[in-house]
């Protein structure tokens, strides 16, 4: 039975236990076939490709786009890969081999920049469309780096394993994501052998220009939807739990178990992804179920994420949220019966290109709140030009999120159990169908919010 599963960053750096735990767990023989695997980048190879995730501390990408010399740390990087190589000679791998492919790799690459750099330097071509073509090489060098060494060491092992590399680098053919997915998996008998494809895609549409950092997870569905697997799988450091454990504690938390696509949007919207919500999509409209493992605990089943699934008892399923939001509150006398206000400001938010998370009203003001990331002055200036009164402030989130929680009394519970800890609530909002129940707090208050509404539903 076909599955199509996604191994990240953190646990392809754990190669070992990928073997021991993914790989090899329970299976022998012809068992260990019929599985499409696509790899991130081994934990930290991209940051250093392009830019921190977390920091934002600049990576190569950042010398080229600000006109610096790229060469030294291209250099740097082929000492740090091939620095990588040797965590894995233990475990079979060919070094001389692993480090001939990703040098070779780097300087194809360099070639690519460089001309890219002539033609940017040229002032005659718009400088986004070569700094994103840019962002796609660079980036494409991590998965490609990752799943040939994964292979390779597979194959050292009497393993038929195949490595798919998608990134198309010596393929100048002009392919789009889907068809580059179609050509390279339709000649590939799965069920005799493991293969092993790039995260990345090579596509004329760019997949970075729209989904930038979560790309991988994009190949991951569309390979998916291209192949109809049994089962979708993504395997993770940590289970889908019902709270973050490092602020609740592991005892006071568990796997989800199971949950609907409906949730894991929901889980998206404050940053806690259990897949990105534009890969996720094309797998609930196909139908294909999407299973969130543990990469360290083999043996525990995971999280099933289903179109139908309904939990059969009415509860609050993860307690979650996040401290990097802010909420712009704008307010103006004239807004009371007057049609089109909310209107003219979400054009404004339409304009800039920032969208939000949560809205609420009254007569005269409407809250919004955005990602901290996606605070933009000059939104807030136009604001202020047609209204009264603009208010910016930093806050935090706390959700309680569930695909059947319509009960009496859980409002009651939750804004009780929050009071009881001297939280005050800023502002709270819940749509019709009830599966997200949202509260505005001070940032200082998140991890103690957290912590007593684990306490109290949980």
């Amino acid at each position: 039975m076909l599955t199509v599963e996604k191994i990240g960053g953190t646990s392809m750096t754990a190669l070992n236990d990928v073997i021991k735990n993914i790989i090899l767990f329970e299976r022998t023989g012809q068992q260990l076939y019929n599985r499409i695997f696509v790899v991130s980048a081994f934990s930290g190879v991209t940051n250093l490709l392009l830019e921190n995730k977390k920091t934002g501390a600049p990576g190569v990408y950042h010398r080229l786009a600000n006109y610096k010399d790229f060469h030294k740390p291209l250099k740097a990087l082929i000492v740090k890969l091939k620095q990588i190589n040797k965590n894995y000679e233990s475990l079979g791998l060919d070094i001389e081999k692993a480090d001939k492919f990703i040098e070779q790799r780097i300087i194809d690459a360099q070639t690519y920049l460089e001309n890219l750099a002539n033609i940017l330097a040229s002032g005659y071509v718009s400088k986004d469309g070569i700094l994103q073509a840019a962002r796609e090489i660079l980036a494409s060098i991590g998965e490609s780096h990752s799943a040939f060494n994964f292979t390779n060491i597979l194959q050292n092992m009497d393993i038929n394993a195949t490595f798919v590399d998608l990134s198309g680098f010596h393929d100048h053919r002009s392919l789009t994501i889907d068809q580059r997915i179609k050509k390279d998996l339709q000649q590939i008998d799965f069920e005799n052998t493991i293969t092993i494809v790039t995260g990345y895609t090579k596509g004329t549409e760019g997949i970075m220009r729209e989904f930038d950092r979560g790309y991988s997870e994009v190949t991951f569905s569309k390979i998916a939807v291209a192949v109809k697997p049994q089962e979708a799988i993504i395997h993770k450091e940590y289970h889908l739990c019902t709270a973050d454990p490092e602020l609740v504690g592991v005892d006071n938390c568990f796997p989800v178990g199971n949950t609907n696509y409906d949730v894991a949007d929901q889980l998206a919207d404050v940053g806690m992804e259990a897949i990105h919500p534009k890969a996720s999509k094309p797998l609930e409209i196909n139908g294909i179920n999407l299973r969130i493992k543990n990469t360290f605990e083999p043996e525990h089943p995971g999280t099933l994420i289903t179109r139908e699934y309904i939990c059969d008892t009415k509860r609050v399923e993860v307690i979650t949220g996040t401290e990097k939001v802010t909420m712009i509150d704008v307010y103006d006398p004239s807004m009371v019966g007057n049609v089109g206000s909310d209107f003219h400001i979400m054009q404004l938010f339409h304009k800039f290109g920032v969208s939000y998370s949560f809205k609420a009203t009254s007569a005269n003001s409407i809250s919004i709140v955005i990602w901290e990331k996606d605070f933009n002055k000059k939104l807030i200036q136009e604001l202020e030009s047609d209204f009264e009164k603009v208010t910016v402030e930093k806050m935090a989130m706390v959700c309680l999120i569930g695909s059947n929680m319509d009960q009496p009394g859980l409002l009651a519970r939750s804004t009780t159990a929050l009071a009881q800890s001297g939280i005050n609530i800023k502002s709270c909002g819940l749509a019709l169908r009830k599966v997200n129940i949202q509260f505005l707090v001070a940032r200082e208050d998140f991890k103690e919010a957290i912590k007593a509404l684990n306490k109290a539903m949980i």
